[in-house]
């Protein structure tokens, strides 16, 4: 797996300060995709067992609040196994934190119907996710009254809530913008 950056103090993806890493590879090409030159499976650098070192002590300290994974695209089969090894890493050391995984692809009918690489893997990655926003960015829904997504069409899953219950349940409206007071997280 490649990845085509590290953000050590991200505000944008998730709530609070997280340390991001997004993968490269992605087959879903949307249309004013904020990181296209992330769709190449070969761009950026090598993931290896320093930046997994790189990546748990980016998180450790105690302001750090969670940990978000993004790309390209987290669930192409290519990225797989190498976004296990992370997530698992991260959650074990810090399980206080949580895990952020962003996805073109749709939770309920595409990632737990196993069409995606290894229903295995995925269920195992998902095991270690708190929060999935899933969806493909559309430019016709794009809105900035949005926070953490890019798309109304994108949803804010609690995964492993909807897991327990074997239904899709939604974060949605735990997050709002109001116009001149800033961003609230409850």
């Amino acid at each position: 797996m490649n990845y085509a950056v590290i953000k050590k103090f991200d505000i944008a993806n998730g709530p609070g300060v997280r340390v991001s890493l997004f993968v490269s590879g992605c087959r879903h090409f949307c249309k004013n995709c904020f990181n296209s030159e992330a769709w190449d499976f070969s761009y950026g650098n090598l993931f290896t067992d320093a930046v997994l070192e790189e990546l748990v002590t980016a998180t450790a300290p105690e302001h750090i609040t969670g940990f978000s994974v993004l790309g390209g695209e987290p669930f192409e089969p290519e990225n797989q196994a190498g976004v296990l090894k992370v997530v698992k890493e991260i959650k074990t050391k810090f399980p206080q934190k949580n895990i952020w995984i962003y996805t073109g692809f749709l939770f309920d009918e595409q990632l737990l119907k196993g069409t995606v690489g290894s229903l295995e893997t995925v269920k195992e990655i998902l095991k270690y996710t708190d929060v999935l926003v899933d969806g493909k960015f559309v430019e016709e829904l794009k809105s900035p009254d949005l926070l953490f997504r890019g798309s109304s069409n994108q949803r804010i899953i609690d995964v492993q809530t909807s897991l327990l219950k074997n239904e899709t349940v939604w974060l949605e409206g735990k997050w709002e913008r109001r116009m001149g007071s800033g961003d609230i997280y409850e």
